[in-house]
């Protein structure tokens, strides 16, 4: 298959779809404050049953459909992915899928042990959710007692077995762990992984978000480039959600998500698939589609396929050009629950 020759299928407001993020489970082994709060969900949320989530069979079938409907890149994601058993049994199926970039998002804690099967399984390159190096700031933004050592030797174990480049996600929230914003770019600069800052958002509706935490993406590159001066660079293509700058001396580049400052819904291409079967086709939305009942009532492909492109062609998603409008919403599906 080459993607670039199936036509492009277009939403409503004209966006391709090229991006499909799997969460693959809805646990995790971390509470972070913007995602999974442990106030809200506590450690003994209710969590899907076994039977409720689409089995291994199930995702390779829609990823396969997504596919052909245009989608380049896959993106497995959770909760914390690699808490699936056998997740390497997956990738191996994914891989299969001709012309596919295939890429997974990691809170690093099982990075070093999983690492070289998920190589050799076929995963391209790994994204590690790090939100400080400072041992006291990292365990209050994970509320999880786990050092940062470990998922730091989870990214040398990655990089090692091939998973590279890695891209590093620092959520930066106000009074939290914004002093950390130079010590991660001290620490990553030279090493070949890409350093990216997301401004704080206002996914869910457990994470008690408010304006004033969040550190707009300027803010950082002004803090960034007083000390280590950076220059902008093109995008890497069309629809990337980071803004990128490289260091001026050569030594690397970071990159910025600023969804709540700059939106870029009208770029977005890409739709989520949850853990039990669910299309949402923005991270802030407050309802999904059903594929899963669609999928074990014998729906051929030729039907999920259409209901797939239906999907998209109905999207007219732009949650954070409504936010940035003041136009409130007043539910939206949790992060945790399609992996961000």
């Amino acid at each position: 298959m080459n993607p670039t020759a199936i036509p492009a299928l277009l939403d409503q407001r004209g966006r391709a779809l090229r991006d499909l993020r799997i969460s693959v489970t809805d646990r995790c082994n971390f509470r972070c404050v913007y995602c999974m709060p442990k106030t809200v969900f506590g450690r003994d949320y209710p969590f899907l049953a076994r039977a409720e989530l689409l089995s291994y069979e199930e995702i390779v079938r829609l990823a396969r459909l997504f596919a052909e409907q245009g989608v380049q890149k896959i993106r497995l994601t959770g909760g914390e992915p690699l808490l699936r058993k056998d997740i390497e049994r997956l990738v191996e199926q994914l891989a299969k899928i001709p012309e596919l970039e295939l890429t997974l998002t990691t809170n690093g804690s099982l990075l070093a042990a999983r690492a070289r099967g998920l190589r050799d399984a076929g995963l391209h390159r790994v994204t590690v959710s790090l939100d400080a190096l400072d041992d006291v700031i990292f365990k209050r933004m994970n509320d999880a007692d786990y050092p940062v050592t470990k998922v730091l030797q989870g990214i040398d174990v990655a990089a090692a077995a091939g998973l590279a480049p890695i891209k590093v996600n620092m959520v930066v929230k106000r009074g939290t762990n914004d002093g950390e914003i130079l010590s991660m770019a001290r620490h990553f600069r030279g090493t070949g992984h890409i350093l990216r800052f997301i401004e704080y958002m206002d996914a869910g509706n457990s994470n008690a978000w408010q304006a004033m935490e969040v550190v707009p993406a300027a803010e950082v590159i002004r803090r960034i480039d007083a000390e280590l001066p950076l220059e902008p660079i093109d995008p890497n293509y069309p629809g990337e959600v980071a803004e990128r700058w490289r260091y001026r001396d050569g030594s690397g580049e970071i990159g910025v998500i600023a969804s709540v400052t700059q939106a870029f819904c009208s770029d977005c291409t890409r739709i989520r698939l949850s853990t039990e079967g669910k299309v949402y086709t923005c991270l802030f939305a407050s309802s999904g589609h059903d594929l899963r009942q669609l999928l074990r009532a014998g729906a051929d492909d030729a039907q999920l396929a259409a209901a797939i492109a239906g999907l998209w062609q109905q999207r007219d998603d732009r949650y954070s050009e409504l936010r940035s409008a003041g136009i409130p919403v007043i539910k939206k599906i949790e992060m945790s629950y399609i992996g961000g």
